[in-house]
């Protein structure tokens, strides 16, 4: 037993240190552009994106960010990019849920990489699904120029934006811009594709063509504001519903518009009283192994999330290495999927590895899945698994056929699906537990999470394998020492490539989180899916 403690205390403390360190980047990356640069904007009478967003937010209530890390050690040779450049949070405005998005103007004048737009489109895509009011806090110099091909023409680049203003606009999600710094060319489309939008007197502009290219256009000399400043786009242009002297009475206008929005149906998902668990969630640092080979009772992780620890579980004896359960998370009813990560022996005697999906599981699951739809509950998955078993036994069992009817049941779902990735998710398992590509409404991970194809021995030794074939087959000869350096090599490589910052940073997941606040993230985001009803269930077309 005090062999047992040691272990859980060098646990916590090594999950703490890991904690300790996200808090440290993000602390960061809440800097912008750096002291000066926020000096700057204050010396220009404007608040930074992130003194906007805690101003409008209601004091005291929850909020959780979005994309914190996009952009992380991303585009150093121009200086870097914290947070993308822009800010987006989902919170409260009079008590109303939204989701707010803010160009950082501290980061290159706000200008929008390839990555600032991907997480505009996030934040239009989280609106839509969930059907939460959007509000737009606009100050940006528009495209970084040095790298227009990779953000101005394809799908999911910037012009989507303003398509998805005009979609939005259509299914009446409700849309509010605020013109607080510069808006131009393209960009100027965005605040007047919303259904309201206001611009902040002396320091808010909005135009297609800045004076010194209409200089160089049309040979006319016009300064910036008889161009496009607050006075002429409100009083002579109309562009714009609401000129405001200051970001102050700006940011309490939207409060004020917000305040007045009517009510819109709910999906009616069930809910009761919420009751705590009854073990506290800092237990999870030591419950849940920082060490990714270390197995554990899953069990013991949902004990620290779901009200009064209570779970019913679904088929507890059969296809063991996934836990389907129900529970309730703050109240709200959940079906919890969950990648069992003990060693268990299944009803024919056979020893099944925790953390890796078999035909029994991948079955018991998908029929899960199928029963949550027809009850209209919302799905959790909890992920920390290492793929689908191989081998002759479970190919000549069908695992590729019970494979498919899982992730076909993920992708059909209805119900919303939220993500969490605690540890390990690789190759086909990070698809059948509703990664990235299966549009879970909210995804997010742990600091201890990895993702990849497979694992990173696994990874680096097959890489060698092939990279050593190659050269001979050349003729060339590699010594040991020289085998082992390119596995070192291969290996740093790729153990970066799965870690939890380099998925943030390209939005494969919405944020890192730390454990303790997983439960609070999973009831905001059921209650912010809680806002778009559910218009059909088709998952029937599953094969069983």
């Amino acid at each position: 037993m005090a062999k047992e403690n040691i272990e859980q205390n060098k646990n916590e403390d090594d999950f703490k240190l890991m904690v300790s360190k996200m808090n440290h980047r993000l602390e960061k990356i809440h800097l912008g552009g750096g002291e000066a640069k926020i000096a700057k904007q204050h010396k220009k009478g404007k608040l930074t994106a992130r003194e906007r967003i805690e101003y409008l937010l209601d004091e005291g209530k929850p909020h959780y960010e979005i994309g914190a890390f996009a952009g992380y050690e991303m585009y150093e040779e121009y200086g870097g990019a914290p947070a993308g450049g822009v800010v987006v949070v989902v919170g409260y405005v009079r008590g109303r849920q939204c989701i707010v998005v803010a160009n950082d103007a501290t980061v290159k004048a706000g200008a929008w990489f390839p990555i600032t737009g991907k997480k505009n489109l996030r934040a239009q895509e989280i609106a839509m699904e969930n059907k939460l009011p959007i509000i737009y806090l606009v100050d940006s110099a528009g495209v970084f120029l040095p790298m227009q091909d990779e953000i101005f023409p394809d799908k999911e680049h910037f012009g989507r934006i303003f398509r998805n203003n005009a979609v939005m606009s259509s299914k009446g999600i409700i849309q509010i811009a605020a013109i607080m710094g510069s808006c131009v060319a393209g960009g100027a489309y965005l605040p007047i594709m919303s259904d309201e939008a206001l611009i902040v007197e002396g320091t808010g502009s909005i135009y297609l063509a800045g004076p010194y290219l209409v200089k160089a256009a049309i040979g006319e000399t016009i300064d910036n504001e008889t161009l496009g400043g607050a006075t002429t786009q409100s009083e002579i242009s109309g562009v714009v519903d609401y000129k405001m002297k200051d970001d102050k009475t700006c940011l309490d206008t939207i409060k004020d518009l917000v305040d007045k929005i009517g009510s819109f149906d709910k999906a009616g998902f069930n809910r009761e009283k919420p009751v705590p668990p009854k073990f506290k969630a800092e237990e999870l640092f030591q419950v849940f192994p920082v060490e990714r080979t270390k197995q554990y009772d899953t069990v013991d992780i949902l004990k620290r999330i779901v009200d009064d620890s209570k779970i019913t579980q679904y088929k507890a004896g059969y296809g063991k290495t996934i836990i389907c359960a129900y529970a309730r998370i703050d109240g709200w009813s959940v079906g919890i999927v969950a990648n069992h990560r003990k060693v268990v022996k299944s009803a024919k005697g056979e020893m099944q590895f925790g953390g890796v999906i078999y035909s029994d599981s991948a079955d018991k699951a998908t029929r899960f899945i199928m029963v949550c739809n027809q009850k209209k509950i919302p799905l959790i998955f909890l992920h920390d698994v290492s793929g689908f078993m191989v081998g002759s036994r479970s190919e000549h069992g069908g695992i590729i056929k019970d494979g498919a009817k899982m992730v076909n049941a993920v992708s059909n779902s209805t119900v919303p699906k939220i993500s969490i990735v605690m540890g390990n998710s690789y190759g086909a398992g990070n698809y059948a537990m509703c990664g990235k590509a299966y549009d879970p409404r909210f995804i997010v991970s742990w600091p201890t999470a990895r993702l990849a194809v497979m694992g990173g021995s696994q990874a680096a030794k097959t890489l060698l394998q092939i990279q050593t074939k190659t050269m001979e087959n050349r003729g060339e000869t590699i010594s040991e020492a020289e085998k082992e350096e390119l596995l070192k090599k291969i290996t740093d490589r790729y153990d970066n490539q799965t870690t939890p910052y380099y998925a943030a940073s390209r939005l494969w997941v919405d944020a890192i989180i730390n454990p303790v606040d997983t439960r609070n993230w999973i009831s905001m985001a059921i209650e912010a899916a809680n806002n778009a009803p559910i218009e059909k269930f088709n998952v029937g077309a599953i094969q069983t």
